[in-house]
């Protein structure tokens, strides 16, 4: 049987569990690697994808005999068959945080469930601790990521707006092997790099503005995040000092992510060394990355502990509000002893005479 299901029926028994109703795409995609319409049911005796006729042949080509996963069409159910899927289940479990009441209270007619229990994102925390197939695809993800952050530099040129720039990086990932971005695409120029989340607008580039630049992209479904500023025929010394303090940081805390390591102390680090310099840590300093662009674990203030073979970023930044911003940011593989970083473009100053 597929090993991740048999990992997490094994959870479900701990939590005296006898089944598990899944719905959330990303999570089934992650359990059967089914990327279709439909839901995953984990009965005590079977595994089912319940889905429509659209979808039955891909379904079925994506399966393989090691999945033991029975793919049944809807249109050939009736009411008797979903009451009998979880007959003798005491508690079935559901996604809390993806599941609407509505839908809620569906399940629970629909398959005559005794008591449907919350599985506190039991799924998404298995999904923190990548397997290899799962780096491998994050890693080539990256790899593209950097290869654009290469192309774009060349490719801009004053007179460009937001907008063109993200579309070129956008273009630019989809013709050299990406199955799709990862995250709207930001670039923010000038006064607008202030804001930590802006979005592409019309405005165009100037000599001596600063660029921040932050995306990513999937493959295989697996995401890449990276953020890197540039700068346009040079660079002030406010820029400057400011730059080497967010790099410096973001380096100190590549050096203290591995295995234990607590989210919590590597945010502190962060936080008082900006506040000492007259700054503040505006945004958390990393999350985790896989199917989803943001996932457990989140490198924040709470006591969270990273584990080997989790992926996170590593992203502290700097705003001043309607003058500019500074971010540096690497998707990063947790290790045992250290880590390693997945998205290698340089970090060192770049100016840009396009």
């Amino acid at each position: 049987m597929n090993d991740k299901i048999i990992c997490l029926r094994n959870k479900l028994k701990g939590l005296d569990m006898q089944g598990m109703i899944v719905s959330n795409p990303i999570n089934i995609k992650y359990l059967t690697n089914i990327e279709a319409e439909g839901i995953l049911l984990l009965t005590r005796k079977e595994n089912i994808f319940i889905t429509d006729p659209r979808y039955i042949e891909a379904v079925n080509k994506t399966l393989t005999i090691n999945d033991e996963i029975t793919v049944y069409n809807v249109s050939d159910l009736d009411m008797h068959d979903y009451e009998n899927f979880f007959i003798f289940c005491e508690n079935v479990g559901f996604e809390e945080d993806y599941v609407t009441y509505s839908k809620y209270k569906q399940y629970m007619h629909q398959y005559k469930i005794n008591n449907l229990v919350e599985t506190e994102k039991l799924i998404e925390k298995q999904r923190m601790i990548k397997d290899s197939e799962e780096i491998e695809n994050i890693k080539k993800a990256c790899e593209i990521t950097d290869n654009a952050f290469e192309y774009i530099c060349k490719y801009i040129k004053k007179g460009m707006t937001e907008k063109q720039i993200a579309k070129e990086i956008e273009k630019y990932m989809l013709d050299n092997g990406a199955n799709g971005i990862a995250f709207d695409i930001i670039v923010a120029s000038g006064e607008n790099s202030s804001m930590p989340h802006a979005i592409p607008t019309s405005r165009q580039i100037k000599s001596n503005d600063v660029i921040v630049m932050d995306f990513g992209c999937k493959y295989n479904g697996y995401s890449s995040d990276m953020t890197r500023t540039i700068f346009v025929e040079g660079i002030t010394e406010a820029e400057k000092n400011i730059y080497n303090l967010v790099l410096e940081n973001q380096e100190k805390v590549m050096k203290e992510i591995k295995d234990e390591a607590n989210c919590r102390i590597l945010t502190m680090m962060v936080e008082t060394d900006f506040n000492v310099k007259g700054y503040t840590l505006d945004h958390s300093i990393g999350h985790g990355v896989g199917l989803d662009i943001h996932e457990l674990p989140f490198v924040g203030k709470k006591d969270n502990y990273l584990k080997e073979n989790m992926v996170v970023t590593n992203e502290p930044g700097i705003y001043i509000p309607g003058i500019f911003g500074i971010r540096i940011e690497d998707t990063i593989l947790v290790k045992k002893h250290d880590c390693e970083r997945l998205t290698k473009s340089s970090k060192q100053i770049r100016i840009i005479n396009n």
